[in-house]
């Protein structure tokens, strides 16, 4: 049982400019910790002495410990607070960091970049459970928007940081890097970051509750459709973080800091439209901003895969990777906020799902770009185009109406 009913609204709590900020900070675990070594990805798989499928599965290793890491930290965060959770992980992230830097062999990098996944995930889910914390109504939809420009700006930074970081050392400076950003999120955290969950409103039992919750959550088709849109267009985004560096270094001849100035222009329009679809759909409709966003996906995904079929110049695979990106940063806020304003009560628990999704979707579809080997574009734009299509499909769940006791079951 909860503390509260459920059918009471989450009381919005006053949030500080400063709480704000570390909120946004922790959502920067899952791009950041991607991103930033994509530029010397090549560089790495060379040094191991490793193929380019198996080089890629340090990103699938790392995607599946975010998606797994979610799944134990939401719930776990909705019986005992968002606080102590969260700093366990980010100690646990700066870590496995180090000991991604000191890795001897491809395969110790492999499962080092999985517990850093793993750690990494607390701080992304309790960054969208203590937004459904202290935010609700038009606030909570803004807020997922601000998240979504988050992200975007941390991919752009990512890329750019380890291009130049690639001119001044190897991969392993660019993970002992990552670990400074722990230690600095960590800092945050301990001075800003109180927490967000009061005891009386959180979650109590045991195993079995938390079974009885996911089956909740899993009986509403809306629920459903948001996650499943979520999990499929970013399979796509997960597909570009893989298989783009190989590409556009590889195929079209651009160096390391060419490679991430692109990737910075893609990451650009996921920012922009990112906080254009918070407002739109705070101010128009979050089905209509969903389905907009997913137009924009599979039309940019079905660009790549004509520019990988005609072999068509670098400006068209640019353009194409700018619209799908940009697409799926207009679905983030509205497949998010349907995803989770009706849960109040086990924010922890709807989030984790939604990162799994996410993170494990995208984690299935890293390795199958580089099955064509290093330059072979046709694969990456298959894996596109399949997964905006299976996106767009799911958009009928989302439009059914939420049966009764949804929101108020306990």
């Amino acid at each position: 049982m909860t503390a509260v009913e459920t059918t009471i609204p989450a009381r919005e709590q006053a949030v500080g400019r400063p709480l704000a900020i570390v909120l946004g900070l922790l959502t920067i675990f899952g791009p950041i910790s991607m991103d930033l070594y994509l530029p010397v990805l090549p560089a790495l798989t060379a040094e191991l002495q490793s193929t380019t499928s198996v080089a890629q599965l340090t990103i699938t290793a790392c995607l599946l410990g975010l998606a797994i890491g979610q799944l134990v930290a939401g719930p776990l965060s909705d019986r005992l607070g968002r606080r102590m959770p969260l700093l366990i992980g980010v100690v646990a992230y700066t870590v496995t960091s180090v000991l991604c830097a000191l890795s001897p062999t491809v395969e110790t990098l492999i499962i080092a970049r999985f517990v850093q996944g793993l750690a990494g995930a607390v701080g992304i889910v309790i960054a969208q459970a203590a937004g459904r914390d202290v935010y609700s109504g038009a606030k909570l939809i803004r807020y997922y928007g601000r998240l979504t420009v988050l992200g975007g700006l941390a991919a752009i930074i990512g890329p750019v940081i380890g291009g130049q970081l690639a001119t001044v050392t190897d991969w392993r400076g660019v993970f002992l890097f990552l670990a400074a950003v722990g230690v600095a999120v960590l800092v945050a955290s301990l001075v800003i970051f109180k927490e967000t969950l009061p005891a009386k409103r959180r979650v109590t039992g045991g195993f079995s509750h938390t079974i009885q919750d996911f089956r909740r959550l899993l009986a509403d088709p809306v629920f459903v459709g948001a996650v499943l849109i979520t999990g499929f267009t970013y399979s796509a985004v997960f597909a570009y973080l893989s298989g783009a560096t190989y590409i556009l270094q590889g195929t079209y001849g651009l160096s390391p800091q060419g490679y991430s100035f692109a990737f910075g222009l893609n990451s650009l329009g996921f920012m922009v439209f990112g906080f254009m679809a918070g407002r739109l759909a705070e101010r128009w409709s979050e089905r209509g901003t969903l389905t907009v966003g997913l137009i924009m996906t599979a039309a940019g995904a079905l660009g790549l895969l004509a520019t990988a079929l005609l072999h068509l110049p670098l400006s068209a695979i640019i353009l194409s990777l700018f619209t799908m990106v940009s697409g799926v940063a207009v679905t983030s806020p509205p497949a998010t906020s349907l995803a989770l304003k009706d849960y109040p009560d086990i924010a922890g628990t709807a989030s984790s799902l939604l990162g799994l999704a996410r993170y494990a979707f995208g984690g299935i579809a890293a390795p199958l770009v580089g099955i064509g080997g290093a330059t072979d574009a046709v694969p990456f734009g298959i894996v596109a185009a399949v997964s905006a299509a299976a996106a767009v499909l799911c958009l009928g769940l989302v439009s059914r109406r939420r049966g009764p006791g949804v929101i108020g079951r306990m």
